[in-house]
């Protein structure tokens, strides 16, 4: 199939960006790698009168280290963070994460910050920046505002970006020492949307567990950070009998949904054994680390 009619932009710089946006609002779409977008455009799910490519402001690609954390530009490509050593060493969850999206072509276009805005409950991206507590900087003609990744994702493929505003730069935490993580997902072919997935991060001190953050992603609407699990673990610990409860905690707090591809029972049923790999994935990789 083809798009409907569109009237199509390809601006230079930022102000002329936020001078379209501010004109068009939410009658315009944003186009990053297209990877999303353009699909729901040829079936026309997505009807846009007008077409902001993005491709052309170059300001928006880079991967920049900065002493607590490290910047990442909103159009910075899937392919340039995967291959990124200061991601390797500084956020490895991101790395790993990239890796498990789609396929190489699809890598090489795609960008962090379109996936983001783009909020598919079905993706890496999203409940990455839920576990790593990511900010998430956001531009228009009346300024600039950071949101926290929790604060972000509103329901399936909405966000708290107002029609006028553009993703801008990513703030990724750097992983503090004593950490490890683990990132698990049940697709039915690698390189599909997740049936079910967890993005998880914690830091031990000594045989304590300092912070957790288990971020599941396919069992609902939106990315979900589960708290009453990881308050098992920040309460009893990382042993068979609290990885076990957190699991139950998971089961218990999800609310997913069925489709052609997996039952709501099953994708619940899922969650809870991919809590209880991931945890003991993410403790392993602390203690060697």
């Amino acid at each position: 199939m083809k798009p409907a009619s569109f009237k199509y932009f390809y601006p230079k710089d930022l102000p002329e960006v936020f001078s379209l946006l501010e004109k068009y609002g939410s009658r315009a779409r944003l186009l990053a790698g297209g990877q999303s977008l353009v699909p729901l455009m040829n079936f026309r799910l997505s009807r846009p009168d007008f077409l902001v490519d993005l491709n052309g402001i170059s300001e928006l690609s880079f991967i920049r280290n900065k002493s607590s954390n490290i910047e990442i530009g909103a159009m910075t490509r899937a392919r340039a963070i995967e291959g990124d050593h200061l991601i390797g060493l500084h956020v490895p969850m991101l790395r790993i994460a990239t890796t498990q999206i789609a396929h190489l072509p699809i890598r090489s276009r795609g960008t962090i910050g379109g996936s983001l805005a783009n909020a598919d409950p079905a993706a890496e991206y999203p409940a990455v920046a839920l576990a790593l507590n990511m900010d998430l900087v956001v531009q228009s003609v009346g300024g600039e505002r950071r949101i926290a990744a929790k604060d972000f994702f509103l329901d399936s493929l909405t966000t708290a970006l107002a029609p006028n505003e553009l993703l801008t730069k990513i703030i990724v935490p750097k992983i503090p020492k004593g950490s490890g993580f683990a990132l698990i997902e049940i697709a039915r072919r690698r390189g599909d949307f997740a049936i079910a997935g967890v993005a998880t991060q914690l830091t031990l001190s000594g045989k304590n567990v300092k912070t957790v953050s288990l971020a599941f992603f396919g069992v609902g609407p939106v990315p979900t950070r589960l708290v009453a699990a990881e308050r098992v673990i920040l309460r009893d610990g990382i042993n068979d009998k609290a990885i076990k409860a957190a699991a139950s905690a998971v089961e218990d707090e999800i609310d997913p949904i069925g489709d052609l591809h997996a039952t709501a029972e099953y994708r619940r049923r899922l969650a809870g054994v991919i809590c209880k790999r991931a945890l003991k994935q993410a403790v392993s990789n602390a203690r060697n680390a």
